[in-house]
């Protein structure tokens, strides 16, 4: 009895080699098999395109001693062969590429220096042509006649006018200017800016003086000759007047002329944000205003006015006025030129507008020379003409009467742009 299936003989099993499994009758088990791998999707029995490895020593298939894939990848996937690639061209660098970060820094302080440099340059040269526009240049010295030859430095002729110009009555009221009709002179200043020094000398008002001939800039006519109050010739003919007047009594020539009334004076020291004074006294002036206790102060625009105009006070009058008015130039020079107005615009143009408007300047005028001007009053070397009398009796009441030695000494020494020696009062 065969123990074969239907089909089956011992002729079959011994060609199968004596096989274990697939029905084979002998009991030795047959050596374990790995199971080829299968990519997911493929179809089984479809072989992969790749090449099988190459045989591992002792991996027998069980049908013969020939080498067998068992396809174990040890834990390998076998893709699809690649396919081969040209080499990429290489890239032109991106002109955003700054190279390595360590390397980029300079580069962008550098650029954001340029950045604003150009801001700065675009912002100073809009501000120069906006001032320069605003300049009230209303004075034309070329027509002041028989002018002395100028000398070394440069001489500047400031002058604070009691013109109530733009204010109304209840502003004239509050500045105490009052409302006397006409143009007189409060302050008159010779500024010399030289080589060896700035000094400021103030010219008193009452100052008894020559008034030259003079051509009429209304009438036409001429003009004769008179002795009389300094103040009177520009109340007379105005700055032009004025200018000839002191070029005829000193011998010295006047190469810019700025003048400032009291509305524009105000202004200014209100566009400041005030002007720090300090007192050793109380000071008190019923005519002008004035009315401060003993110690520092911040005066606006309205007391500041009055501090400048105040004389009855003083002890010298008038010489005594002509000093508060030089220390308070120097005082708004320092505080205009100081960081805290030149680097905040905010206070900068503010003050730089106030002040272009309030002066009256010279047709010749350039803003250097305004600028020249203004930071030579900072350390100017500051003095009164010397005074012979300050109480000379005239017709028109009590004058100042200069030392004429002492003058041309002083004027002899600006007009040679030498170092000044002479002492004023």
């Amino acid at each position: 009895m065969s123990d074969w299936p239907d089909g089956w003989t011992d002729d079959d099993r011994n060609r199968s080699g004596h096989r274990y499994g697939r029905g084979s009758g002998n009991a030795e088990p047959e050596q374990a098999r790995v199971m080829r791998h299968v990519r997911p999707g493929r179809p089984a029995g479809q072989r992969s395109p790749q090449p099988p490895p190459p045989p591992r020593s002792g991996d027998h298939d069980s049908f013969g001693d020939a080498p067998y894939d068992s396809g174990y990848n040890e834990g390998r996937v076998y893709r699809g062969a690649r396919r081969p690639q040209a080499p990429r061209p290489p890239q032109p660098p991106s002109p955003y590429d700054d190279g390595p970060r360590e390397r980029r820094w300079p580069r962008r302080v550098a650029f954001s220096a340029l950045a604003l440099l150009i801001v700065m340059v675009i912002v100073a040269t809009g501000t120069y042509f906006w001032a320069d526009s605003k300049l009230r240049r209303e004075v034309d010295l070329s027509v002041v006649e028989d002018r002395p030859e100028g000398g070394g430095g440069t001489n500047y002729l400031i002058v604070g006018s009691d013109s109530r110009e733009g204010l109304s009555e209840e502003e004239q009221e509050e500045l105490h200017t009052g409302s006397v009709g006409g143009q007189r002179t409060d302050t008159m200043i010779l500024l010399h800016v030289g080589e060896n020094g700035n000094t400021m000398v103030s010219l008193p008002r009452d100052s008894w003086v020559t008034i030259p001939e003079f051509t009429g800039s209304e009438s036409g006519n001429r003009i004769p000759a008179s002795e009389t109050k300094l103040n009177e010739a520009y109340a007379d003919e105005g700055p032009w007047l004025l200018v000839r007047t002191i070029e005829y009594n000193l011998g010295i020539r006047i190469d810019h002329y700025m003048e400032i009334g009291f509305g524009g004076f105000a202004s200014v020291v209100d566009a400041l944000g005030g002007v720090e004074m300090c007192f050793d006294e109380p000071i008190r002036d019923r005519n002008s205003g004035a009315d401060f206790d003993e110690g520092c102060h911040t005066l606006n625009g309205a007391e500041a006015l009055a501090y400048n105009r105040q004389r009855y006070q003083e002890a010298m009058g008038d010489l005594g006025r002509t000093k508060n008015q030089q220390e308070f130039l120097g005082t708004i020079s320092d505080q205009a030129a100081s960081p805290g107005t030149l680097l905040n615009p905010f206070r900068l143009y503010p003050t730089l507008g106030a002040t272009l408007d309030a002066l009256i300047v010279d047709e010749d005028m350039s803003l250097w020379n305004l600028r020249e001007a203004f930071f030579a009053m900072r350390n100017a070397e500051r003095m009164n003409m010397p005074i012979a009398d300050p109480g000379y009796p005239t017709s028109k009441g009590e004058a100042v009467l200069w030392d004429m030695e002492r003058t041309e000494r002083l004027m002899q020494q600006l007009i040679n742009d030498e170092e000044v020696t002479v002492q004023g009062d």
